[in-house]
């Protein structure tokens, strides 16, 4: 839900919402209001009641994508990239420009900025284990 809101959604709903109340929801949103349904009302409260330690940068980015990207602000060129997590030249230029997609930007220097100001791309690549 948060990466949804972040990318500019209005409201949310749970699944199996009642149609009047997503009646009434995009009449809300229609009208400029923010609609929150109360099952993710109650979730989100809870969400922001607990201390976030380290929330993970770039939610919007799947597990490969911010893996690639930390690997790109090291300096990793693609070749260099695909190498080391054991996929084709291609995957991980299609991995880059979704990442450039979803960052808004535009070349691989502005990505690398934003890695690191994320906190990302210190130190030796990390261990891959989950595939997008």
């Amino acid at each position: 839900m948060l990466a949804a809101m972040r990318a500019g959604a209005r409201g949310y709903l749970l699944k199996g919402a009642e149609q009047q109340d997503m009646l009434a929801a995009i009449r809300s949103v229609v009208a400029g209001q923010v609609v929150i349904g109360p099952g993710v009302a109650g979730r989100l409260i809870s969400y922001l009641s607990v201390p976030q330690s380290a929330e993970t940068p770039f939610p919007e980015l799947t597990p490969r994508e911010r893996e690639i990207l930390s690997r790109i602000a090291q300096g990793q060129s693609n070749g260099a990239i695909a190498a080391g997590l054991g996929v084709a030249v291609k995957t991980v230029g299609n991995n880059v420009s979704a990442i450039f997609a979803k960052l808004r930007v535009a070349s691989r220097a502005e990505a690398i900025v934003r890695a690191r100001e994320g906190g990302l791309g210190h130190g030796p690549p990390a261990s891959h284990h989950e595939q997008a």
